[in-house]
């Protein structure tokens, strides 16, 4: 159960990781339209829809990794002055109460927005992007990369493994 926990850790990491090359687009793209506007005194629409896109392409390919490295939003009267046997059943009960359901209402009533949008190859209504249901792809694969680091949140607190969710 372990290794599957660590293989679960590096794919979720990877993809984490990933995405931050994608912060690095963003902020350059950002330039561009910056100097664009303000130097040449020209409106790139598209590149200024493609940060919004980026933006959300980001927060949900890291949110899985976010969750793994415990750097999420957390409110934290009492779990971090607990000991390491009640914050494993801690994380094993809010990922089987909370993480999983969270996880799978949004893959099931995503499912059918993203083949609707797939259905028409859907782009933006403001501009010429045509990549609207990839965009719209992501969420599913949110909800995948959610629930597979519940799984490993899982199976850690299961094995008494040497970290949970809530600790470094």
């Amino acid at each position: 159960m372990n290794r599957l926990a660590e293989l679960i850790d590096k794919i979720v990491g990877r993809v984490g990781q990933t995405s931050i090359w994608l912060a690095l687009i963003l902020v350059l793209v950002q330039f561009f339209i910056v100097i664009l506007r303000y130097v040449f005194g020209i409106n790139f629409i598209e590149a200024q829809e493609s940060v919004s896109i980026i933006h959300g392409i980001i927060f949900m390919l890291a949110a899985g990794w976010v969750l793994q490295l415990n750097k999420h939003v957390r409110v934290d009267i009492f779990y971090s002055n607990w000991s390491h046997r009640a914050k494993q059943v801690t994380d094993i009960l809010g990922a089987i109460l909370l993480l999983f359901p969270f996880a799978l209402v949004i893959w099931f009533y995503s499912w059918p927005y993203v083949a609707e949008s797939w259905s028409i190859f859907e782009g933006s209504s403001d501009t010429s992007l045509r990549v609207i249901y990839l965009q719209k792809s992501v969420i599913l694969i949110f909800a995948f990369l959610l629930g597979m680091q519940g799984v490993s949140i899982l199976l850690r607190g299961l094995i008494g493994g040497k970290k949970s969710a809530g600790e470094p």
